[in-house]
């Protein structure tokens, strides 16, 4: 019916187009007017397309699955389009700046000059990041490692950071190889709690960072109390938020400072974009964090912060389901024979897990397992069908990753060793994959 009008429209109007050639006069072709009240819907609306663009939308009425869609950039206050714009451009026209008799910007517009500094489509992921994490500032990156290092950057040459020793095999590269060369020292601490904190503080001493549960043994630190030690002591707490994501845990409402991702993973969720976030807790830390964006320049394309975007709306479905899909694999590998250890939150014998329980709503879609020998884990590595044997996680198919050769290659075999990395240790991000499929699969690799 609707080509059907279509058609009679573009004949009526070549009609008419042809008559006006003749001299004849045109036909009549009138658009029916709107029904009544259309005009005041309209304008209510718009008010409200502007309020959510201004930041004065009542988000935080909300839960976090329903901000994950509804986060003030959920409709481009301009067209009233359902999504975010790619404003794929380097640059803005500055004209106005230079014309006395030009009118002001209209209310809530924010000023952009150059890309580097600043992107409509960046701010709008940037906010929703905050948003998520209860933070004041968000920090879009070109990768997750590059938003480590960002955040990192705002420290100085001679400080002293005390760092989780099992922290992500890229972190671990950053502190002992980039950030040494610097001078920025730091004290690596196993059994991370108050008591080992105040043992390593120095008086150059100025963070803390810590992943929880940690990559790729899943240790639980607990995060209020050891936040707690570095706010008496004066230190800034970063924490990387990678494998919980912020609708099952929140650091910055547990006391951590600045809140890092790897947005490759979880919350883009869909591998097939690299980036990274850095949410702060305080207006002076956001400056100080994009004080170092701005000047290295390792930001976030727009395109690219369209998918992140993109990827947030169906994080909550995406999380649930993997986390039930990761609980019954944890609980497959437990009871298979040729399994000799599990690490996983969600299982009871699990080290921390209470503690884990207190501070997140989940244990999280990542497990790992450890095969009784060597060469039972390069078997499964080679024989499995629906698990990618690859680099990262947090995607929509399940990734079976080999920490020796990925990521914690860059660390020495000895430290590996003495950390539990071993080569028989194999990290399991769980997809959307049936979860019987799975097991049937898995249960196949491993014999």
């Amino acid at each position: 019916m609707s080509s059907l009008l279509g058609a009679t429209m573009i004949g009526l109007k070549l009609i008419s187009v042809a008559l006006t050639k003749n001299g004849s006069s045109p036909l009549p072709l009138s658009v029916p007017p709107p029904p009544p009240g259309f005009g005041i819907l309209r304008a209510k609306r718009n008010k409200l397309l502007d309020k959510r663009a201004r930041g004065v939308y009542p988000q935080n009425s909300m839960k976090l699955a329903t901000l994950l869609i509804h986060n003030g950039h959920d409709t481009d206050s301009a067209t009233g389009a359902l999504g975010i714009p790619v404003y794929q451009s380097s640059t803005f026209d500055r004209g106005p700046d230079f014309r006395p008799d030009a009118p002001p910007p209209p209310e809530g517009r924010l000023d952009y000059d150059y890309a580097r500094s600043g992107n409509p489509t960046r701010k709008a992921l940037e906010d929703a990041a905050a948003l998520l994490e209860g933070g004041s500032d968000g920090y879009a990156f070109s990768s997750g490692v590059s938003a480590i290092a960002s955040v990192l950057g705002i420290l100085s040459s001679g400080d002293h950071v005390i760092v989780a020793e099992d922290i992500y095999g890229g972190s671990y590269r950053l502190l002992n190889t980039y950030f040494k060369r610097w001078g920025l020292e730091h004290t690596a601490i196993g059994a991370l709690n108050p008591e080992t904190i105040r043992a390593a503080v120095r008086p150059s001493t100025k963070a803390l960072f810590l992943e929880t549960p940690s990559n790729p043994l899943l240790k639980i630190t607990d995060l209020p109390a050891c936040c707690a030690a570095a706010q008496q002591a004066g230190l800034i707490t970063i924490v990387d938020n990678t494998f919980m994501t912020p609708l099952l845990q929140r650091p910055l409402e547990l006391g951590a400072d600045i809140v890092v991702h790897s947005a490759t993973k979880f919350l883009g969720g869909h591998s097939d974009v690299l980036a990274g976030i850095a949410v702060t807790k305080t207006r002076e830390l956001g400056r100080r964090v994009h004080a170092v964006q701005n000047s290295f320049g390792a930001v976030l394309g727009p395109w690219d912060c369209f998918l992140v975007a993109r990827g947030l709306k169906t994080l909550k479905v995406r999380i649930e389901a993997e986390q039930a899909t990761a609980a019954r694999l944890a609980d497959f590998f437990s009871r298979h024979r040729n399994i000799e250890a599990v690490y996983y939150p969600g299982l009871e014998r699990h080290p921390g897990r209470e503690v884990h329980a207190a501070q997140a709503a989940g244990p999280g879609a990542v497990l790992s397992f450890r095969t009784r020998t060597v060469e039972q884990a390069l078997g499964f590595l080679g024989k499995t069908r629906l698990a990618a044997p690859a680099v990262s996680l947090g995607g929509v198919e399940t990734i079976a990753s080999y920490p020796v050769r990925m990521s914690h290659a860059a660390m020495p075999a000895a430290e590996r060793d003495r950390l539990g990395i071993s080569p028989a240790l194999i990290r399991i991000s769980a997809g959307l994959e049936d979860a019987d499929d799975l097991i049937e699969d898995f249960d196949a690799a491993l014999s």
